[in-house]
């Protein structure tokens, strides 16, 4: 009988993906609460930058963990009036996995690797199936949060690109 391969190679990276996560959680819980417009719909929120560096150092499938992670402990502790929406951590599990297996498309220029991967999971994962997932509660009026989060992916990628071009932070990564 095969053994499988375990999802996180060694303890430190289950211990980087939680930090992650729980970073995410804070973010989303925080963002959730103080920039919050809408009753829910508009919200400024930076909390899938930690999913995509998941996805980064870790591949598709902790990065889509983590996005699973953040989604329902973030829901677990916020004071969101609606219930938990499985769309809704589907789309943050698209986020993860998405820019974790993108990341790894074969690419000489790594900017324009990580403007592809986050571009591509953003769009998928939080432009279209989270705007699924809220429209049970909004309506058309979620079309309004799209511009939002094109300019929040937007900012994200930005930091994402600017944080890979830091010397320490790749040495950091190759540690991991």
């Amino acid at each position: 009988m095969k053994k499988s391969a375990p999802v996180f190679q060694s303890v430190r990276h289950l211990t980087v993906a939680a930090m992650l996560t729980a970073i995410s959680v804070v973010i989303g819980i925080f963002c959730k609460n103080f920039l919050n417009f809408g009753g829910g719909l508009f919200r400024i929120t930076f909390e899938n930058f930690p999913i995509i560096l998941s996805g980064y150092c870790f591949g598709p499938v902790v990065g889509g963990l983590v996005g699973i992670a953040t989604d329902l402990i973030s829901y677990l502790l916020s004071n969101q009036i609606y219930p938990p929406n499985l769309i809704v951590t589907a789309g943050a599990f698209l986020i993860g996995f998405l820019s974790g297996l993108l990341f790894r498309v074969p690419m000489k220029n790594r900017t324009l690797r990580i403007v592809f991967s986050a571009s591509l999971a953003h769009l998928c994962g939080s432009v279209v199936v989270k705007s699924i997932g809220l429209y049970q509660f909004y309506g058309i009026a979620v079309l309004w949060r799209i511009p939002v989060y094109l300019v929040i992916a937007s900012l994200e990628i930005l930091l994402i690109c600017l944080l890979f071009r830091r010397k320490s932070f790749s040495k950091l990564i190759d540690k991991i």
